[in-house]
């Protein structure tokens, strides 16, 4: 459960994009999020991330996409002026599968989730408990599982607080600085992390 409500690019972008479009744009954020985790826990599963994490290149290339993917969702939220996550939901939908894409590659181009899970799923492996993969896989798959009973209620309570912003629209202008900010200094923390 904690790891679900550490804030984190993840949560900001799902809030962001439920913020921007409403509780359906904020569901396909959270399912594209969760879609990309899922494929860091077949990785973990089946030794892909090992192959990452001892892969100094490989390592390096995922990581400095992942910043510039961030880098880039925080500059056109800084560009946008105001108005683009508060604005009018009914005026501008959401085009969901694009959203959905734009979450999934969150956690697939972040190193450093490929990393977390190699480094913590095989402390729960049990000897004799059944195959290593599998063992891996359900408790890869229970982190989502878990994330099912959080972020849901994150996207709702966003939705609703976004509905009393709505006639303050100079308030969005400053909700959009911020997410942009954080998702800018997000992405710049993870081009100097080490992993």
């Amino acid at each position: 459960m904690l790891l679900n409500l550490a804030p984190g690019p993840d949560i900001a972008f799902v809030l962001g994009r439920t913020v921007a479009g409403g509780r359906r744009a904020g569901f396909a954020a959270m399912f594209g999020i969760w879609t990309g985790a899922f494929g860091h826990v077949l990785a973990a599963a089946v030794g892909l991330s090992a192959i990452l994490a001892t892969s100094a290149l490989a390592c390096s290339l995922v990581k400095w996409a992942g910043a510039a993917y961030l880098i880039w969702l925080g500059i056109q939220a800084l560009r946008s002026g105001g108005g683009r996550l508060v604005g009018d939901t009914e005026k501008r939908a959401e085009n969901l599968p694009a959203v959905f894409r734009q979450a999934m590659l969150i956690p697939a181009l972040n190193p450093k989730v490929a990393i977390f899970f190699l480094a913590f799923l095989p402390q729960f492996v049990v000897p004799g408990a059944g195959p290593v993969p599998a063992q891996l896989f359900l408790r890869g798959l229970l982190i989502i599982v878990t994330a099912a009973f959080i972020e849901p209620v994150l996207v709702i309570a966003g939705d609703r607080l976004t509905a009393a912003l709505r006639s303050r629209p100079r308030l969005g202008a400053w909700l959009d600085r911020v997410l942009g900010g954080m998702l800018v200094a997000l992405g710049v923390k993870l081009t100097s992390s080490k992993l």
